[in-house]
């Protein structure tokens, strides 16, 4: 027979998620805005590595390739940029299928 992990307790410590949700979209408002009719995907894309994507239905509006020593939080600060110059200057950005 197979032997079974013991559930491991997590500590009594709780975080106002929502309270953090709320931070975290306020300092990303176009990303905040898109999300209600679109989406954001970030994940690896190979041979690409780290990308970030936001779309609107079947439209991209930014796609970024994560930069070498770039935190995640860079990532979306850049994404949440890309899609205000999509939403307000009509220009899309996209490192991934451009030319390096």
């Amino acid at each position: 027979m197979e032997r079974r992990r013991k559930p491991v307790s997590k500590s009594a410590r709780r975080l106002d998620r929502t309270t953090e949700a709320e931070d975290a979209l306020a300092a990303l408002p176009y990303i905040a805005d898109l999300i209600h009719h679109g989406q954001i995907t970030i994940g690896i894309m190979p041979p690409v590595g780290c990308v970030a994507v936001a779309a609107d239905g079947r439209h991209s509006i930014a796609m970024l390739r994560r930069r070498g020593d770039e935190t995640l939080a860079q990532l979306l600060t850049r994404l949440d940029q890309a899609i205000a110059r999509a939403f307000h200057d009509d220009i899309f950005t996209d490192e991934i299928n451009s030319p390096q």
